[in-house]
């Protein structure tokens, strides 16, 4: 349900976008009557929009001619922060977010300064952001977000339905958060069929209704870093163990939160990695600037020996 408040500045936005209007074709687009939609141009006469207003068979609404409301001032860094925003919602896999972004972004331009509608523009035309993966696979709408997020916030359990393997199941969960990670979209909470934290991909969400239960969502709850820390420790074809010989804040910015579970340890960090590829980790390892012990398995070893041994010969090439 609309607030009242939304539906006026709604009435405004159309006023501004079509310059002229009918009372009825206004009243269509709102879904309102006559009557609600008339309290409704008062309520804009009120805060002082000149607004004129004919009756008749041909009547309608249009702003006074020459009135513009006052520019929206933003900083230089606003301006940016406004405009890789804009850019980066396109990329993430939202359903409708091209047509959304680009209402978005004509409403603003309507209202901007010249310059600052130059540096919007230009951000916009010469800039792009490497998010192709988003693309994988977008839900096929928005709804399970919305649903999900508002649910988080006041704490309102969700019934779910839930498709894998085209099998659908059912599901209560209470959603703690929503995080994009990898390319996709997660829902993370606690399910009550399994009794257990469980994480949700949005693309696969059929449907996603509030219920009249409520829950207690654990304070701080950080969706991304559960996310992160529940891929690092999922169980895979090769699990290894690593000492890294340098301090948790050097292992951590060289290494992905997602390559594993870091320990500091009186030795240095000690790495568990899951893994499905050892010649993959060991490349990754190869690359470190810092001194690292294997820990297991014996395959790791052997994986590094002949990444080192190719290295070698390629060197000793003249």
């Amino acid at each position: 349900m609309y607030h009242p408040t939304t539906r006026v500045l709604a009435v405004l936005e159309l006023l501004q976008t079509h310059g002229r209007m009918s009372g009825a074709e206004m009243a269509s687009r709102l879904e309102v009557d006559g009557r609600t939609l008339r309290r409704y141009i008062v309520m804009l006469e009120q805060i002082g929009i000149p607004i004129l207003s004919e009756r008749g068979r041909y009547g309608g609404y249009a702003l006074m001619p020459g009135f513009k409301l006052p520019p929206m001032m933003f900083t230089d860094d606003e301006a940016l922060a406004l405009s890789l925003g804009l850019l980066a919602a396109r990329s993430l896999g939202l359903a409708e977010a091209a047509p959304a972004v680009a209402s978005a972004q004509a409403k603003l331009e309507r209202i901007m300064p010249d310059g600052l509608k130059r540096r919007v523009g230009a951000i916009d035309e010469t800039v792009r952001l490497d998010l192709e993966r988003a693309r994988n696979a977008a839900p096929q709408d928005n709804a399970a977000l919305v649903t999900l997020s508002a649910a988080a916030q006041q704490g309102q359990r969700v019934h779910l339905r839930y498709r894998t393997m085209d099998v659908d199941s059912e599901r209560r969960i209470d959603p703690y958060g929503l995080a994009y990670y990898g390319g996709w979209w997660y829902a993370v909470g606690f399910c009550h069929l399994r009794q257990d934290m469980r994480t949700f991909r949005l693309d696969r969400i059929v449907s996603a209704e509030p219920l009249p239960q409520s829950f207690l969502r654990p304070p701080g709850f950080d969706a991304l870093a559960h996310l992160r820390t529940s891929f690092a420790a999922m169980p895979r074809a090769h699990p290894t163990e690593v000492l890294l010989k340098t301090d948790l804040a050097t292992a951590q910015r060289f290494l992905a939160d997602a390559i594993g579970l870091f320990e500091q340890t009186p030795d240095g960090v000690l790495l568990h990695n899951q893994s499905d590829s050892l010649d993959w980790f060991a490349r990754e390892l190869a690359s470190l600037p810092f001194e690292f012990e294997i820990i297991a398995p014996d395959a790791l070893r052997v994986e590094l020996a002949a990444i080192v041994s190719r290295l070698s010969r390629i060197a000793a090439l003249r």
